[in-house]
């Protein structure tokens, strides 16, 4: 009896990296379905105005100018444009960000000679960093063509459009045109961008969730822990990253042209710095901000949204997973 007892005291409550990429990832299909519209918004009002002086004639007046325009016009498919890679995109993203993270920090505490259990912001930050890295360059084909198709408005178009079908047709699309090479383009704004978003999510909701559970504001099982959390890291995020966000969107739409030597090259922006450079030049520099109350209403439910539903998913699968390893043990 003993022996059994210790068996099972040995049995790990933690999950694999493995496991965390995909509840990461489910968690944030979840989020994603509620944010998209936000998402749509956000990118039609990053476009509208692109290197126009004065920023053009104005196609939306605000976030929810485009809403009811883009129902009007386009209904619930409108809407929810770019829904299916969407979905991809952030099995990939956030499966990495959310599944590597707990690892990356760990190996980085232990490089340095720190407790793995110490939350430092440092080592979570570069944690955070590195685990959106990933993610995005997985992702990055899938960010492109949803970027892309939520542009795309049969009725209001704003910026350059791309028609394509589905998602599996704009991935073939770009493929037989401009080879692999198109599928990665804007790769380093996507990097830059989800870098600085993903350095402060997770380091800013555990030291939000540590802080209200140390002081005994709220329980660890709360779900208002996990909705206050979620909220304070939306807000980091929103801040860190608006303006790569505008600039990945702007890179990712703009059109190509072939050189004589068979290279694909954007028409408009060199690299992410060249699009900071001209947008500022051209339209002033508060156009980093474009679609900035469209983000926060994507950013703020999503991320609430996925770090909450994570947490959820994550205790519920615990639980059953570790039900069936103590039913496996019994005699």
């Amino acid at each position: 009896m003993a022996s059994q007892t210790s068996t099972k005291a040995k049995r790990p409550s933690t999950i694999n990296t493995a496991e965390g990429f995909i509840l990461g990832g489910i968690a944030a299909c979840v989020a994603v379905t509620i944010s998209n519209p936000a998402e749509v918004a956000k990118t039609r009002l990053q476009l509208q105005g692109e290197l126009a002086k004065g920023g053009g004639v104005k196609v939306y007046n605000n976030v929810f100018d485009v809403f009811k325009k883009t129902w009007r016009n386009e209904g619930i498919r409108g809407i929810q444009r770019g829904l299916g890679p969407a979905y991809s995109y952030q099995i990939l993203l956030n499966g990495s960000r959310l599944g590597f993270y707990e690892p990356f920090r760990l190996s980085i505490n232990k490089a340095f000679g720190f407790s793995p259990t110490d939350q430092l912001p440092a080592t979570s930050i570069a944690a955070g960093a590195a685990s959106g890295a990933v993610g995005a360059v997985l992702g990055n084909p899938l960010f492109m063509v949803k970027a892309r198709m939520q542009a795309y408005s049969p009725a209001l178009p704003v910026g350059a459009q791309h028609n394509y079908r589905s998602g599996f047709d704009a991935l073939r699309s770009i493929f037989v045109a401009q080879g692999a090479r198109g599928l990665v383009r804007g790769v380093d704004a996507a990097v830059l961008r989800t870098s600085m978003g993903s350095s402060v999510q997770l380091p800013t909701y555990n030291w939000t969730k540590n802080q209200l559970i140390s002081h005994g504001i709220s329980r660890p099982d709360s779900i208002w822990t996990y909705l206050a959390s979620s909220s304070v890291s939306g807000m980091c995020v929103l801040l860190m990253m608006q303006p790569a966000d505008t600039t990945l969107t702007r890179m990712y739409n703009q059109p190509t042209k072939q050189l004589p030597d068979g290279r694909h090259v954007g028409t408009l922006y060199k690299g992410p710095i060249d699009c900071l450079w001209k947008t500022a030049k051209t339209e002033g520099i508060m156009a980093w901000y474009k679609g900035s109350t469209a983000h926060f209403l994507r950013i703020a439910p999503h991320t609430i949204v996925t770090l909450t539903a994570n947490d959820l998913i994550i205790n519920l699968y615990k639980s059953i997973r570790d039900k069936n390893l103590r039913d496996d043990d019994d005699p």
